[in-house]
């Protein structure tokens, strides 16, 4: 059940992002996220704290917090 619900949280970010990419990459969440959607994150101890504090400026951010508090677990 978990990996069906971790999947569909994965397709949903492949679709906003128009391409296929690791979530749990730092590199790529940064690279994507500044290239696709012209958001820079803000400096933080680590990328879940940035991604976090930027979570309201797209659901794309939501989304890969979603997808990698599920891949901890």
């Amino acid at each position: 059940m978990i990996d069906t619900a971790k999947e569909f949280v994965l397709q949903r970010i492949c679709i906003f992002a128009s391409q296929n990419f690791d979530p749990n990459s730092d590199t790529q969440v940064v690279g994507l996220l500044k290239s696709k959607f012209n958001i820079r994150l803000p400096q933080r101890r680590s990328i879940n704290e940035s991604l976090s504090s930027s979570v309201s400026d797209h659901e794309i951010i939501a989304l890969i917090l979603k997808y990698r508090s599920m891949t901890e677990s």
